[in-house]
């Protein structure tokens, strides 16, 4: 169930629909997961244009000429932007990164990784993902699910189940 790239760490989504909390959680989940001397990478997908660059910076003025790939360097690290004529796909992105423990995904409601299903009943519906892709279920409601389930403060307990699943060699 773990998408295996060569040289690529372990891959875990955080999947659910818009306002139910992803974000909020996957801010505290990062931070959890750094606090035990992991490195993490993320991929936020979004279906919204966004602007990488601002307007009228050099890197942006390079980007305009037409070059394909722009990289920032700078003492703290390295920003890049690559233009695509269409959505890449996560299997492109998630290659993309490398020198990390794990890389967590936001965003992509389909992809051959495990999901931790973020929901919120108040919100949505819950989003169909098959069982043996369903790692956790996160939720201010307990639901008929066989995956383990995990009340939205319970950031350590989810860490855990990484862990356990994911991270941990011996």
């Amino acid at each position: 169930m773990i998408l295996q790239n060569p040289g690529c760490a372990p891959v875990i989504g955080l999947t659910g629909f818009s306002n139910t909390g992803k974000t909020t959680f996957l801010v505290k989940l990062i931070a959890e997961l750094k606090k035990r001397g992991y490195q993490v990478g993320v991929v936020k997908h979004t279906h919204h244009h966004v602007e990488f660059d601002q307007l009228g910076k050099d890197t942006w003025r390079h980007a305009q000429a037409g070059a394909d790939v722009v990289a920032l360097a700078t003492p703290d690290g390295v920003s890049m932007v690559r233009k695509y004529e269409s959505d890449p796909g996560p299997e492109a992105v998630i290659s993309m990164i490398s020198g990390v423990d794990i890389i967590l995904v936001e965003g992509y409601k389909r992809g051959n990784w495990p999901k931790i299903e973020v929901y919120r009943h108040d919100v949505s519906e819950r989003p169909d993902i098959p069982g043996d892709e369903l790692l956790a279920v996160v939720s201010d409601v307990p639901l008929d699910s066989r995956a383990p389930f995990f009340e939205p403060d319970d950031v350590a307990g989810v860490a855990e189940l990484i862990e356990k699943f994911a991270l941990r060699t011996s």
